[in-house]
């Protein structure tokens, strides 16, 4: 284990799968990418920032809806390209306005 871990921007484009999780209930809400200059802001002002790929620009989680997420901790994976947020939200996490962006189910065939 590192003592001062650092998440590997090298890799993937520079930008971080990053999985957001409600501090509270476990629950998974969302998953969206870092680069090193949302990372460094999420830091800074303990809110999520992500970098939108299809816009190709930062944006700050509830800047327009006022659904925010109060930062409680970052964890990297151990490959320190990954990175799992544990959040307190402050309304959906989902544009849809749902509480997490995994809502659709995918059935599974079971075998007989």
């Amino acid at each position: 284990m590192l003592n001062n871990p650092q998440p590997d921007f090298s890799k993937n484009g520079g930008l971080l799968p990053t999985i957001i999780v409600d501090n509270n209930t476990q629950q998974v809400l969302t998953l969206a990418y870092m680069n090193q200059e949302s990372f460094e802001k999420t830091l800074e002002t303990q809110q999520t920032w992500f970098y939108s790929r299809s816009r190709q620009t930062l944006w700050h989680k509830g800047e327009t809806s006022g659904h925010t997420q109060q930062v409680v901790s970052l964890t990297l994976d151990c490959d320190q390209d990954t990175l799992l947020v544990k959040v307190i939200p402050n309304g959906p996490a989902c544009h849809t306005g749902s509480t997490s962006c995994f809502n659709q189910s995918i059935p599974i065939k079971k075998e007989s």
